[in-house]
């Protein structure tokens, strides 16, 4: 079943000769680093650093990733982030992962964000900002 969801942000990673492994194609634990990469970017675009030092912080309880065709080097990823329905805390998101010049989908992920204090451990309300960009769905 398709979720409403909204895309939210694109970032560009280049892929990394490091990036592969024996296989001759990007290991697969680097396709989370592009997500994350693709999640910090927007969460800064929206003012929200990654300093320790936060009142208030996300925080990731769930990550998955389908890989559907490997990446390889040289090459650069384009990742196509979603926000969807947010919960009080928590907010879904879901990025499409592509290589620059192509329309081919390479990977797509899930990531349950959740808004925390990170002085107690427990979660708080998603933010205004972040809420008004969904709430429509």
């Amino acid at each position: 079943m398709e979720h409403p969801r909204v895309l939210v942000h694109t970032t560009r990673v280049p892929i990394r000769w490091g990036d592969m492994d024996a296989m001759g194609h990007v290991n697969n634990t680097v396709y989370f680093r592009y997500m994350e990469q693709a999640r910090i970017e927007w969460l800064e675009s929206l003012g929200y650093g990654v300093a320790v030092t936060l009142d208030e912080a996300p925080v990731i309880v769930h990550a998955s990733c389908t890989f559907i065709v490997p990446f390889t080097y040289p090459g650069t990823v384009e990742v196509r982030t979603f926000a969807g329905k947010p919960g009080r805390s928590s907010l879904p998101t879901w990025h499409d992962l592509y290589k620059v010049g192509e329309e081919t989908l390479y990977a797509e992920g899930t990531s349950k964000i959740v808004w925390t204090r990170p002085s107690t451990g427990k979660s708080v309300p998603l933010p205004d900002n972040i809420r008004k960009l969904v709430e429509h769905l």
